[in-house]
């Protein structure tokens, strides 16, 4: 169900959202599983081509989730200042909703792990293919697919 978000005077545009997602480290993912129980998980990712990648283990709670229901949200924040005078923070934050999927392709795989290697170790690209290619049987990669994006930031 979409909602209007209540406090109108915090709206973030899309643009900043995508721009968030761009620079952002980390994000948390929340997944439900098949006994209704939320469960959210701290992951790196790499937004590109419209989408969001994560790299993961090939079992586990996460994965037991996602086979059992795709849709999920992730969430960012950054430029957190706490205002302990004004009892309050500042912060930015994106919310993304869609569908998740274990990618299938080879190519699209090696093109979203690549993506995260670069983004971050640009330092390092011909030790991380070096590490790609020996783990590369042993990883999933998850392409969340944006069905909306929503911001909220106080200032």
């Amino acid at each position: 169900m979409e909602r209007k978000m209540r406090r109108q005077d915090k709206f973030m545009p899309v643009e900043e959202c995508m721009e968030m997602l761009k620079d952002a480290e980390y994000g948390t993912l929340a997944t439900v599983g098949e006994d209704g129980v939320p469960y959210a998980t701290p992951i790196n990712f790499v937004y590109i081509n419209d989408a969001l990648y994560f790299h993961c283990a090939k079992e586990g709670h996460k994965i037991d989730n996602i086979k059992y229901n795709d849709k999920v949200c992730f969430n960012v924040v950054d430029s957190v200042e706490l205002m302990p005078e004004k009892f309050a923070t500042k912060f930015r934050s994106a919310m993304v909703f869609g569908k998740i999927e274990i990618v299938e392709d080879a190519e699209e795989k090696r093109m979203g792990i690549s993506a995260i290697a670069e983004k971050f170790s640009p330092d390092y690209h011909d030790e991380g293919v070096k590490y790609i290619d020996s783990a590369f049987d042993d990883i999933h990669m998850l392409k969340l697919t944006i069905d909306r994006i929503t911001g909220k930031a106080a200032r």
